[in-house]
């Protein structure tokens, strides 16, 4: 696996063993799976909110939406060409994950998950014009820097996620209020906004040369960065609230 790109769905493992069809892969066609797939994901989450605030406990749909939603991942990277398959159940799994986190993070601050999906449609767009207009060149650089960026900061999360198994709890700093923890996660909504632009090169690379079917690929890679972004946006508008600051 090359330093290509940040994502792993638009390396060349994945790509280069597109095989050959009359159909091609288009620009639309990756628009209206990305629609249908953030629909799905609005289903599951507006049916989490709505048991939610009837008073039921989704804790089980939070972890569940998780667990399923990684292991779909994870099958799709070994046999990516079950994507067309199984893309809408990873979208199915990470909209009762994300309405589970929204839902307990309304309670405590208000409309807080309102503003940071605005927040993330608002920075997919100004990311993409970037792009377009060329203001943000893709270089070999760009992609190196960027990459080496996200896997850094994953690397931390997974330290962090696997030490806390033993009680060891050196990574608080991550979840916490602090100036540094606000840091970091900033620095995380940076790197997952530039991962747009990678995403956005990698996707314009294999329009009208990839088969179809990897359409779906495509926008699995793409709701990985996007549900990435609203995280970590609603993770930090969190510590702001916490901080007593509100937007």
């Amino acid at each position: 696996m090359t330093f290509n790109t940040s994502n792993p769905v638009f390396t060349n493992y994945f790509w280069s063993k597109a095989t050959s069809s009359s159909s091609k892969m288009t620009l639309a066609g990756v628009f209206w799976k990305s629609l249908l797939s953030i629909l799905l994901i609005a289903c599951t989450a507006s049916f989490v909110w709505w048991r939610f605030f009837n008073g039921e406990s989704v804790k089980w749909f939070t972890y569940g939406g998780m667990i399923a939603a990684t292991i779909i991942s994870l099958i799709i990277s070994f046999y990516h060409n079950t994507a067309k398959w199984l893309l809408p159940f990873y979208a199915l799994a990470k909209g009762l994950f994300l309405g589970g986190i929204s839902a307990y993070a309304h309670r405590r601050y208000p409309y807080l998950p309102i503003q940071a999906v605005a927040l993330s449609i608002v920075t997919f767009f100004v990311m993409l014009c970037l792009y377009y207009f060329k203001i943000i060149k893709v270089t070999k650089r760009f992609r190196t820097i960027v990459t080496t960026a996200v896997m850094t900061i994953f690397m931390v999360y997974l330290i962090s996620f696997i030490l806390s198994f033993f009680g060891i709890h050196i990574m608080q700093f991550l979840w916490g209020n602090s100036w540094l923890a606000i840091a970091f996660n900033f620095a995380a909504i940076v790197a997952a906004s530039f991962s747009l632009t990678l995403d956005f090169y990698y996707i314009n690379k294999q329009i009208n040369r990839s088969p179809k079917s990897r359409e779906w690929l495509a926008t699995w890679g793409l709701l990985i960065t996007l549900v990435w972004l609203y995280v970590e946006v609603l993770r930090i508008l969190q510590k702001f609230a916490g901080r007593g600051m509100r937007f």
